[in-house]
């Protein structure tokens, strides 16, 4: 087995650029959802004049209105969680998170000095990036645990859209 010294650290880059794309799908994912509740809010605002009659004489109907509202509440909800995930995650200070090499060093010649220092043997630099992946992976589960929220409460509001419109067909035309 190899020892860390050995180790070349460009599958550790590697797993790095793929947890990059993870989080940028999961994004992307939250965001197409944002947009489908944005379209179909927007199609309901725009057609409640069609909804009308059936708004004010049928409870059944205000009753599914508001189910679909609370489940698109509550799936853009888990859609802003995806893009803030909000944890809490305690490492020591690593001049490969970005907030530490902004934030933590009092000068651009100290994050210099310690990221040299850190890059002279493997064993570090496999020791940070480990902590890097480690870190991004819990961020992406958090992310996909919120996108897969999000989905399940839009095609709840999608059930709840066609019971809608079923209905509405059927008290406006029956």
């Amino acid at each position: 087995m190899e020892s860390i010294k050995e180790q070349d650290t460009n599958n550790y880059w590697e797993q790095l650029e793929r947890l990059e794309k993870l989080i940028r799908a999961s994004e992307l994912k939250a965001g197409i959802l944002f947009s489908f509740h944005s379209l179909i809010l927007g199609l309901f605002v725009d057609k409640l004049q069609n909804f009308e009659k059936v708004l004010k004489d049928n409870t059944l109907f205000v009753v599914l209105v508001i189910l679909w509202a609370i489940a698109v509440f509550i799936s853009k909800f888990f859609c802003f969680r995806c893009f803030q995930p909000n944890m809490k995650l305690k490492y020591r200070r690593n001049v490969f998170f970005f907030r530490d090499a902004a934030k933590n060093f009092k000068s651009v010649d100290a994050y210099v000095k310690e990221i040299t220092k850190i890059c002279q043997t493997n064993q570090e630099i496999v020791k940070r990036l480990s902590e890097q992946i480690h870190a991004e992976s819990v961020i992406i589960d958090r992310k996909f645990f919120n996108v897969k929220l999000a989905i399940q409460f839009f095609l709840l509001s999608f059930i709840f859209i066609v019971l809608m419109v079923i209905f509405w067909l059927f008290v406006e035309f029956i």
